[in-house]
């Protein structure tokens, strides 16, 4: 067994508290994160955090299918920009 697998994944424990904090009083509120190498649990099933890209907070709903990534992949910090060259007639002088 590889080590890295031996110890686990990493979890913030300010999120983690912050998660079963909500989780006891059944209240669902955005959770801003700034931690985007931390790996999302089970425990986080059914809340949103606000992942922060470098310029504001994304809004990621966890949902099953996200359990084992990490927070960074759902919130891109590089702006797609398509330039698309109009087709346009050339103008002879």
């Amino acid at each position: 067994m590889a080590r890295s697998k031996k110890k686990g994944p990493y979890v913030n424990p300010k999120i983690l508290k912050k998660v079963r904090k909500l989780n006891e009083t059944g209240k669902k509120e955005v959770i801003k994160v700034w931690d985007r190498s931390c790996t999302i649990v089970p425990e986080f099933i059914g809340h949103t955090f606000g992942v922060y890209n470098g310029q504001k907070h994304i809004p990621v709903y966890v949902t099953e299918d996200m359990v084992g990534h990490k927070f960074g992949e759902f919130a891109l910090t590089r702006s797609f920009n398509l330039f698309i060259m109009v087709a346009t007639p050339l103008k002879h002088f």
